[in-house]
């Protein structure tokens, strides 16, 4: 097996922390089995009843694979503080690996799975192929699985509005979902097949992205003014968890993966917009206020030649980036790119939200009204839409790539909106989403991250995917089933772990617990990362 490159403190260190969690979930499963054997051969058939349960209590524990602890479990490994917790787990002390025994589980799978994108990204022991586009096949695959999609998972939704406690259900979560989900099919599939001629649209979806971020967190803090920092923590968790081990792992600056500091900083502005003087947020003038001053940020940070780089460059050892193919550009260079093309449509989806509650009441009055009136209003919105869409179409979408790029920030809404409305304007369409594309929808930001290396190949530190992953060569089509079922299988299954994880180390209502994991983290990171560099130095030194 050769390796591509040279393997570094942080790889060491992954693996000086993975290693003892693996032997411990093998013990721990020995463990267990030890349990249940001892029990099948002390109890006679008259205490079944018993045994069952002693086996839905561990039932109970497993849950955690599932989406989180039990009660029980999770009150058990809170009861203790953590220097115990690690004393017992370094010791390997029977009683605490039997009861963390589904959380070690979760820790090895998601070490095996960052194994397995080293193996698929960074040696030889797997091939690689070239991309190719035809726009037939492009197109023949996707609509069918639109038209799959549309036979197996088309569902009616019955869930009532939060705000008229009727079925509105103007931009529902699964409408939103299913929006994810059939942008993030054609997004991964122009990363795959190098369909270069809808570079226009990918940038139109990442903007839908990133509207929606600003969408939906400000209607969670608008309505559950839930400002505490264990909700913050979970958000920044869900965002940045998974990205930071794939940093550490395959030896990636985090702006290779330009969507987790994009949607993490457009994250925290909207936070701190709605948070800061949260209890005025009823007063209009208030949020139109809070609303003007993110347009003077954005311009200020963003639109005065210099300001940015001044802003950003205390942070550049976190966003900095240097692509191998394009070494001479500044390491600010990506980030400055990518974050000011959707640099205002995060603000529009907070105006989205903000009306959204009044765009209910309309729309239920305007159900409410005669058929004749209800027609007429309908047709004209659909009318003005498509004409609008059409003029955007014709003026800004047929431009080339670099001169659409000056007018995106500017002109990306008005796709967003046109797709709003047209998805939006009777009661049947509202009502009705595709699950499947909703299914993919909820798992975008791990098939995001792991497209970069268990679907497509790079072969270098922070190298672009130029290549397809390939696991039967000579056979593009049979190739591309297999990799494509694995590496979504693989991402399904890292969305259920990071999930599972976050509820074990980032708690909902205890902010000293989540101070105290915070701080052990970054000791035992600090810890694993000093023994690394001194393990690194030993074939140098003299013998």
């Amino acid at each position: 097996m050769v390796v591509f490159w040279p393997i570094t403190p942080g790889q060491v260190s992954f693996l000086l922390g993975i290693i003892p969690v693996f032997v411990a979930w093998i013990y721990s499963e020995f463990l267990e089995y030890k349990k249940v054997s001892s029990h099948t051969k002390v109890h006679s058939d008259t205490n079944l009843v018993e045994l069952e349960k002693e086996t839905i209590k561990e039932d109970d524990r497993a849950v955690l694979l599932e989406g989180g602890l039990s009660r029980s479990a999770s009150a058990r490994l809170h009861s203790s503080s953590i220097k115990t917790n690690l004393i017992r787990f370094m010791t390997m002390d029977d009683a605490f690996l039997l009861e963390n025994r589904a959380t070690l589980r979760a820790m090895a799978e998601f070490g095996a799975i960052l194994f397995y994108f080293y193996i698929c990204d960074r040696t030889n022991l797997l091939g690689d192929s070239t991309k190719n586009y035809n726009r037939d096949l492009f197109l023949f695959l996707y609509l069918l699985l639109v038209i799959v999609s549309a036979m197996t998972s088309l569902k009616k939704h019955n869930d009532k509005s939060p705000f008229s406690g009727k079925t509105i259900q103007y931009l529902n979560r699964h409408q939103t979902e299913e929006w994810k989900g059939w942008m993030q099919v054609l997004f991964l599939m122009y990363h795959y097949f190098a369909a270069t001629e809808i570079y226009n649209a990918i940038r139109i979806f990442i903007a839908a992205y990133v509207w929606m971020t600003g969408f939906g967190n400000f209607s969670y803090y608008y309505i559950r003014k839930d400002f505490s920092l264990p909700r913050f923590a979970q958000m920044m968790w869900r965002l940045n968890f998974f990205v930071a081990f794939c940093c550490i792992v395959l030896n990636n600056d985090y702006m290779l993966y330009y969507i987790c500091p994009m949607h993490t900083l457009f994250t925290i502005m909207v936070y701190g917009a709605v948070g800061i003087f949260n209890k005025y947020n009823e007063i209009g003038s208030v949020m139109i206020v809070k609303i003007l001053a993110c347009f003077l940020v954005v311009i200020l940070i963003w639109e005065i030649p210099g300001v940015f780089d001044i802003f950003w460059s205390p942070l550049t050892f976190i966003l900095g980036y240097t692509d191998p193919a394009k070494p001479d550009l500044p390491r600010l260079h990506e980030w400055h790119f990518r974050s000011g093309l959707d640099r205002y449509i995060w603000i529009i989806g907070m105006i989205y939200a903000y009306y959204h509650p009044t765009a209910e009441k309309w729309m239920e009055k305007l159900e409410e009204s005669e058929p004749k009136r209800k027609l007429s209003i309908k047709a004209g919105i659909v009318t003005v839409a498509l004409f609008v869409g059409y003029l955007w179409y014709e003026c800004i979408y047929k431009l080339d790539k670099v001169t659409y790029n000056k007018y995106h920030p500017y002109t990306s809404w008005i796709p967003i909106t046109v797709y709003i409305c047209l998805r939006n304007f009777t009661q049947q369409l509202r009502s009705v989403s595709l699950t499947l594309f909703a299914w993919l929808g909820k798992i975008t930001l791990e098939t995001y991250i792991s497209q970069f290396h268990i679907w497509l190949r790079s072969n270098t530190s922070n190298g672009q995917p130029k290549w397809l992953l390939s696991l039967i060569p000579e056979y593009p089509l049979l190739n591309f089933m297999l990799t494509t079922a694995i590496y979504v299988l693989i991402s399904h299954r890292l969305f259920e772990l990071t999930s599972t994880l976050k509820s074990v180390f980032v708690p909902t209502k205890d902010n000293r617990r989540l101070l105290c994991n915070f701080l052990a983290a970054v000791a035992v990171s600090l810890c694993l990362y000093c023994v690394s560099l001194i393990l690194l130095q030993i074939p140098h030194s003299p013998a």
